[in-house]
C-alpha cells in the first residue's frame, strides 16, 4: 500500500479467508448430493420420463424439478465457497467526472462556441460535411 494515501489500482482491504472446516464438509455433502440430482436427472432422460403418456404424464414436473435443484444446489455451493474460501480484497478505483462518461476531453469541458475563429462559412462546411478539413 502507498504511504500518501490511496492511488489507482492499490489494495485497500485484504483480508484472508476463514477456510472453515465445517464449510468444507458442507461443501463436499451438497457436491454429493449434486452428484445424486445430475444422475437423476440424466437417467430420467435416458429412461424418457418426459414423454406424457407413459406414466400419467408427471415425468417432466419430476425433471424440472431435478434441473430446479441442480441449479439451487449448485448456487449453494457457489455461495459457501465464494464467502468462506475466496479472500475479501478492495481495490481502489478512480472516480470519473461526469464529463468523462461522455467521452469528452478536458478542454472540451465547456463546450464550443457557435462561430469560432476559423469563422461562419467554415462552421455551415463542417455542419453540413463533418468530415471536412479542420
Amino acid at each position: 500500500m502507498s504511504s500518501s494515501g490511496s492511488a489507482y489500482g492499490d489494495i485497500h482491504r485484504y483480508e484472508p479467508p476463514r477456510e472453515s472446516t465445517a464449510a468444507a464438509i458442507a461443501i463436499v455433502l451438497l457436491t454429493l448430493v449434486q452428484i445424486v440430482f445430475v444422475s437423476l436427472f440424466v437417467y430420467g432422460l435416458a429412461a424418457n420420463w418426459a414423454i406424457a403418456g407413459l406414466d400419467g404424464g408427471d415425468g417432466n414436473i419430476l425433471l424440472g424439478f431435478l434441473l430446479s435443484a441442480i441449479f439451487i444446489n449448485l448456487g449453494f455451493i457457489l455461495l459457501l465457497y465464494r464467502k468462506e474460501f475466496l479472500p475479501d480484497v478492495m481495490i481502489v478505483k478512480k472516480r470519473r467526472r461526469k464529463w468523462e462518461d461522455l467521452y469528452i476531453n478536458e478542454e472540451d469541458v465547456e463546450g464550443t462556441t457557435l462561430v469560432d475563429s476559423a469563422g461562419a462559412w467554415d462552421t455551415v462546411k463542417r455542419a453540413i460535411y463533418p468530415y471536412y478539413k479542420r
